[in-house]
């Protein structure tokens, strides 16, 4: 037909030609378009009890042939798993320095493409190992069985939650051959495998568990183990299963009849009438099997590849539905767990080399032309993109904030600054923020990958949640405001003079001398600074000035007219002279420092009617949970574990457990928020405090590693002087709730 052109749409292109538009990894996962993922980590540890020897690779390096495999080997800390470089005639007690390995050496080491192994001889007889292959491993079974354990817990406490929302849940096993699921005898009958049977061992054990009883006594009273799984597979053409190999066209025709049947029943899949909820397969199956109920991927085989891996943990990355067909978004519904043979960092660090390789992102470092495809508006009212040039200007913008280095390496700086909502950026560019801030956070950040093994749902405590104490100081604190903010301009001008007046003073460039000694000896070479350091001040006549007032109005967003005023008021001029680009950094930050706090000075809160609220009921509908290296069991609270994000919160919660005067409290949920213009706000801690047995006194309080204004952020600051002006709106009545900001109880109980 002679197309002109030639659209495609897919997720793992093998062949990339001219992409027209892309959605990544990040970009999905940032949107909430599909699951979280977490992982559930199956790793073994301390078993060094038999020779283990592992084939990782085989290579010919200019016909010096070699293997690389994973040994047990012995060091000063205790016997550690490491990949070692081995070859034909070697001796495993002597490299590894252990007696398990006695009379164990490497063997011939083939290469030739297709036929690549190694032999590995062993007392009594030789073993052959192809890549990815082991000897002497602990019991394969044993570790499978306990994976397909925690999958079943994983799906049940996920359908306990889900199944009164309308959500069928699914689990998905992946293995690496049929037969370990069902085989088939001399007469063609349907034999379980060993997996079939564990399951089925496993699913009625779990039946048993106290924590179940009501859904099996509820849903799945009636369901056999036998009912809840089955297989999709390749299907021959005596209905038989067969392992997905596509490398001739009988095969392509035996996995066209799993695909098929597996489309049929997709919808069917979803409903509660269908007693299937765990399904094996051997493969990624094509295109489309990826169920949006899938909430459990088990993977039994080694991943693979790159893209096999990244198709293996699509298959169940789809917003889910409910029992309507009903799209159902948001992370606390949508989280995919993935239970592996790999540790949860391994995990994590293998997915993020995998994207990066394949969409050619490089998290954490900005190339000069990524802001390209930005669209801007221009003078004719058209969108047109923003262009390489202009890219560069940007990038080169980001260089001179130091919010990356000259390589592009994300710096601290500008994670801070996309956290806080403080970037700066020309002019030129401030339509585009949203659009720019949008790309940084993708390079800035990284796919976050939880830990399956440490997350806990975290229940309400009811007996507090209802108390008459707890009612109390929520209607104190639970009335939505609004704000208006009130600028003067002379003040800014005036606080901005007196802030660059105050500002440290100006030094000339300078060079350091360092000495050091140099010594090389088999441990390597070491330096050693010695006596001799010594600064010289270098003196730069010839420096170009740049363009002072257009600098600063890039950074700072004021007019050339109110910079000019603020630069001669200051009476610094001279110090601009002597170092030119620090002067301007510190201009820049004084300004802009004035500009945060004259927003603050000049807000005013208004509480809004009786009817906008938050309403009690929320910490019991809205999920909380948590993860174990940030959680607290406690008693006094609203909830039975406090959630807390720094060791100063951590400790504040220990100190409210413990002391007398302390009643009820609450860590304030993620959804109690106040607006403020620099963004919204979340506070602390609700408190209430009782003292001599009579007076009550109620309490909002913010945790801080520190009292002075100066230790925080401009916009830390300016946000806990919207609270306090928030909470003083909602003053009306009889002993109103006080904000505080403290570092400990005692700074609390000082103010009670």
């Amino acid at each position: 037909m002679n197309p002109l052109c030639t659209l495609r749409y897919s997720a793992t292109h093998v062949d990339k030609h001219h992409m027209v538009y892309r959605l990544d990894a990040v970009d999905a996962h940032d949107k909430g378009l599909v699951k979280q993922i977490e992982v559930a980590a199956a790793t073994v540890e301390d078993a060094f009890n038999k020779p283990y020897v592992r084939l990782l690779k085989v290579e010919n390096k200019r016909g010096r042939i070699s293997a690389v495999v994973e040994l047990d080997k012995l060091k000063a800390s205790g016997v550690k798993r490491q990949e070692i470089n081995v070859q034909d005639g070697d001796n495993l007690e002597m490299l590894t320095g252990r007696a398990v390995y006695a009379n164990c050496s490497i063997g011939e080491i083939r290469v030739e493409k297709g036929n690549e192994y190694m032999e590995l001889r062993v007392p009594g007889s030789e073993q052959f190992l192809k890549p990815g292959q082991a000897y002497g491993d602990v019991d394969a079974l044993a570790v499978q069985r306990q994976m397909i354990r925690r999958t079943i817990r994983e799906h049940l406490d996920k359908e306990l939650r889900l199944r009164p929302q309308g959500i069928k849940v699914l689990s998905l096993f992946f293995i690496e051959e049929v037969a370990k699921y069902r085989s088939y005898d001399a007469d063609g009958h349907a034999v379980k495998g060993d997996y079939a049977r564990i399951f089925e061992e496993e699913y009625s054990r779990a039946a048993k568990l106290p924590d179940y009883q009501t859904l099996f006594s509820e849903v799945d009273l009636s369901h056999s183990a036998e009912e809840v799984h089955n297989g999709y597979f390749s299907i021959d053409k005596k209905g038989g299963w067969t392992n997905t190999e596509e490398n001739n066209q009988g095969n392509r025709e035996s996995a066209e009849r799993a695909y098929n049947l597996i489309m049929k029943e997709k919808e069917k899949l979803l409903s509660f009438d269908t007693p299937l909820k765990f399904i094996f397969s051997h493969s990624a199956l094509k295109e489309g099997w990826d169920n949006p109920n899938v909430f459990q991927i088990c993977a039994l085989r080694e991943m693979g590849s790159e893209r096999e891996r990244r198709q293996t943990i699509g298959r169940g990355l789809r917003l889910c539905v409910n029992q309507q067909g009903q799209r159902l978004r948001g992370f606390e519904v949508n989280t995919l767990t993935v239970i592996a043979t790999e540790s949860y960092e391994q995990f994590a660090e293998n997915l993020q080399k995998e994207i990066e390789e394949e969409t050619g992102i490089q998290f954490g470092i900005v190339e000069d032309h990524q802001f390209a495809a930005i669209s801007v508006t221009d003078a004719e009212g058209e969108l047109r993109p923003l262009g390489f040039e202009q890219s560069k200007v940007l990038w080169e913008h980001l260089k001179e904030q130091r919010y990356i280095d000259s390589k592009g390496k994300v710096q601290d700086s500008l994670k801070s600054a996309l956290k806080t909502g403080t970037l700066v950026l020309p002019e030129s560019f401030a339509g585009e923020l949203e659009q720019i801030t949008a790309v940084l956070k993708k390079l800035a950040g990284r796919l976050e990958i939880k830990n399956a093994d440490e997350r806990r749902q975290v229940r309400t405590r009811q007996a507090v949640l209802h108390s008459p104490e707890f009612r109390e100081l929520w209607n104190r604190i639970k009335h939505k405001t609004t704000y208006r903010v009130e600028f003067d301009n002379e003040h800014l001008v005036e606080s901005c003079i007196k802030a660059l007046q105050n500002a440290p003073a100006i030094s000339k460039t300078r060079m350091q001398w360092h000495k050091a000694e140099i010594v090389i000896g088999k441990s390597g070479v070491e330096a050693t600074e010695r006596s001799g350091a010594a600064t010289v001040v270098l003196d730069e006549s010839d420096i170009e000035l740049p363009d002072l007032l257009t600098d600063l109005q890039d950074r700072t967003q004021l007019t050339r007219r109110t910079i000019h005023r603020i630069l001669t008021g200051s009476e610094r001029l001279s110090d601009f002279k002597r170092n030119p680009q620090q002067f301007i950094e510190l201009a820049a930050e004084a300004i802009n420092k004035c500009k945060r706090l004259a927003v603050v000075d000049g807000i005013r809160y208004h509480r809004l009617g009786d009817e906008h609220y938050y309403a009690q009921e929320l910490f019991d509908r809205k999920e909380l949970t948590g993860y174990l290296k940030n959680l607290i069991p406690v008693e006094k609270s609203v909830y039975e574990q406090v959630v807390f994000d720094s060791d100063v919160e951590a400790r504040f919660a220990d100190q409210l457990e413990k002391n007398l005067a302390i009643k009820v409290y609450a860590k304030l949920p993620g959804w109690f928020e106040v607006p403020t213009p620099l963004g919204r706000y979340n506070p602390d801690w609700a408190v209430l405090v009782e003292q001599d047995g009579e007076e009550r006194i109620y309490f909002v309080v913010e945790t801080k590693s520190s009292l002075f204004t100066e230790d925080l952020g401009d916009k830390e600051s300016a946000k806990i002087e919207c609270g306090k002006a928030h909470f003083k709106a909602l003053s009306i009545g009889e002993s109103p709730a006080r904000y505080v900001v403290g570092r400990s109880l005692d700074d609390l109980l000082n103010r009670a």
